[in-house]
Formats: structure tokens, C-alpha cells, sequence
């Protein structure tokens, strides 16, 4: 299968080329470069250094995309989006850069694509009420969370809500700029699928770590920023009061996800679109992760549960892995217990 990969030098475009050339698919490498996630760093070797953006007017991307059998399409700005200066940014490279590329692709006939998807379309997570049953909660307020009360509560009766897990078919509710920028990836996707008669899977990930990860940049997660702590003698710094539960899946398992979900659309019949959780299926709270890489570096340093927070943050969401595992045979392999231990000395980019 030849593959064009947008986003290839990145951190798991990278994880998916090498799962990809390693199973003898040839890899048809494009990444911008972007100084957010690159710095000054030239293309590597065989990538092609052009701009999604430019998909549907470019002679360079119609070269690239010639005799290609599926996109998989893993570029974009990413990060918490919570400045309203942000929107630009999001909508260009997110939005009008898919648009572009699926235009480009129908040009060129080419009608199969994988998209990198995310766990923050949904918002917040799914969520009951001991008495009332499943519920949406609403916003969290500023005032509460100063007071300390930082979970979500029953809008009936005011008792904190019990989180459950998040199937694909869940409400969404994109809570910042780049979440909202992702669910427009998905809607374009969807209608492409209809109007080309194409097949696509739309993959979201939840919390991805592993080797490789950006050191100390907006695209740095959680995970490697607890590790700089650690590496600096300080305590990891734990918003809230730790107890945020989420799911966080390997880069290995995330580019294993991928190659699944090409041979997928690949071998899928013309107008199927589908969305799956990319998730380890073992969920944890932000505290234990903090205490795993702690563990992982052979420190002996407790957290700092500091209780600050931001507004935008949502309080829970925990993936549910039943649709990949039925859909496209995907469970993950690599253990939040065991990753998080051995990332704590895993190599980082710089």
C-alpha cells in the first residue's frame, strides 16, 4: 500500500511511518515543519516540506498524492487553545487544511483517508447521578473551582456526578479553539465521505505519550511535563486535586491504531465513515500518573497537588475501548502501569 502521511516528522507521525515502512508499505512523507513543534529543525530526509493548506492549488501535492492508495492525515496545530488569539491558527491549519487536502484528494483520486481525531470533541466526559441517572452537567464555575470544588454536579439535586466511560456515539461538545477545530475535521470528513463516495476513519485519541515526545513546547502532554520536573529536582505540579480521571495510550499503540485503521478503509466499501476511541482501556487520575513517572525515574519526590486549575479544563473523560476492539481489532498493548514508568526515562525531543 503506498501511504501519503501528513505530519510525518512529528511525534506519532513518526511512531506510524516507521510502524508502516516496518509492515513494507511505502510511506510518501509530508510534513511543514512547523517552528511551534520543530523549531529551526530542517525536513528529514525524504520529507516533503509542503503546506496542507496549499493541498487543492499546489502542482507538488498533486505529484505527491499520485499512485497513493490512502491519506493518513496526522498534521495539525495542537494544544489547550485557550486563547481567544488562537482561533486563527486552529482554523487554518485544522480546517482549511483539511478542506483543502480532501479537495486535493478527489482531484486525484484518491478515496481513502485515516484523520487524527481527539478525545476533546467530546468535552467533558458522560457522567450520573446516583438518583437521576445519566446527566450533563453543567459548566464548571470560576467560583467553584476557587472554592475548591472541582467536580461536576447533578443539575437536579446538586450531588457530584459519578464519571462513566465515553463511547463514539457520546454528545460532543468541543470546549476550546482546537477542540473545536478537530470536530470541523470530522465534519468535513463525514461529508467528503458522502459527496466523493469515499471511506474514512476518524481516529481520537486520547492522552498520548511515549518516546519521542516534545520536550517543554505547547505540543508537550501532561506526562512530559511531570517528567521536566522531575529531571529539574522539582515536584510534579498537579492542577486541581489530582483526582481527574483520563486515559492515556502509548505512541506505539497509537501508530499500531493507525495502521489497522488504513488497512481498514482500504479494504472498506465507498460512503463508510466511522469514529473510534484510541485508548489503553485502563483509566487513570492525573495524581497516579505524576506518582508512575515519578516511580519510573527513581525519585523520591511526592507530587504538589497545588488545587490551581484552568477554566477551560474539563474534569473527567475516560475513553471507551469497545469499538475498536470490535471494529477494527485494536486493544492496546502497552499498560499506562508500565508505560508511564518506563517513559519517565524514555529519549525526548528536544
Amino acid at each position: 500500500m503506498r501511504v501519503l502521511l501528513t505530519g510525518s516528522a512529528g511525534f506519532i507521525g513518526s511512531a506510524i511511518a516507521a510502524r508502516l515502512e516496518a509492515a513494507g508499505h511505502e510511506v510518501v512523507k509530508v510534513d511543514v515543519m512547523l517552528p511551534q513543534a520543530h523549531g529551526t529543525s530542517a525536513p528529514p530526509s525524504g520529507t516533503l516540506p509542503l503546506d496542507v493548506r496549499d493541498a487543492a492549488t499546489s502542482r507538488a501535492w498533486a505529484d505527491a498524492l499520485a499512485g497513493v492508495d490512502a491519506v493518513c492525515h496526522q498534521a495539525a496545530v495542537v494544544g489547550a487553545g485557550v486563547r481567544v488569539a488562537d482561533l486563527p491558527d486552529y482554523a487554518g491549519h485544522n480546517d482549511l487544511g483539511t478542506a483543502a487536502l480532501l479537495a486535493a484528494m478527489h482531484e486525484n483520486d484518491v478515496d481513502r483517508l485515516v484523520l487524527a481525531s481527539s478525545m476533546v470533541v467530546y468535552g467533558e466526559g458522560r457522567y450520573a447521578c446516583t438518583t437521576h441517572g445519566r446527566q450533563v452537567p453543567p459548566h464548571r464555575s470560576v467560583a467553584a473551582l476557587e472554592a475548591g470544588d472541582f467536580e461536576n454536579h447533578c443539575p437536579r439535586c446538586g450531588n457530584a456526578l459519578g464519571w462513566e466511560t465515553v463511547a463514539e456515539d457520546a454528545r460532543l461538545d468541543p470546549r476550546s479553539s482546537y477542540a473545536a477545530s478537530k470536530l470541523a475535521q470530522e465534519h468535513y470528513t463525514s461529508a467528503w465521505v458522502r459527496q466523493a463516495g469515499a471511506s474514512a476513519v476518524a481516529l481520537r485519541y486520547h492522552n498520548v505519550y511515549g518516546p519521542a515526545m516534545p520536550r517543554d513546547t505547547p505540543y508537550s502532554g501532561v506526562a512530559a511535563m511531570f517528567r521536566s520536573s522531575l529531571e529539574q529536582g522539582r515536584s510534579p505540579q498537579v492542577y486541581e486535586d489530582g483526582g481527574q480521571m483520563r486515559d492515556f495510550v502509548h505512541v506505539d499503540d497509537v501508530a499500531r491504531a493507525n495502521v489497522l485503521a488504513l488497512e481498514s478503509v482500504t479494504a472498506g466499501g465507498e460512503g463508510r465513515y466511522a469514529a473510534y476511541n484510541v485508548c489503553s482501556g485502563r483509566p487513570v487520575s492525573v495524581l497516579d500518573v505524576a506518582r508512575q513517572v515519578a516511580a519510573g525515574s527513581g525519585r523520591e519526590i511526592e507530587p504538589e497537588v497545588t488545587g490551581g486549575f484552568r477554566a477551560g479544563d474539563v474534569r473527567h473523560v475516560v475513553a471507551s475501548p469497545e469499538r475498536a476492539a470490535s471494529g477494527l481489532g485494536f486493544t492496546a498493548a502497552v499498560l499506562p502501569e508500565k508505560g508511564l514508568r518506563d517513559f519517565a526515562t524514555a529519549p525526548l525531543r528536544a
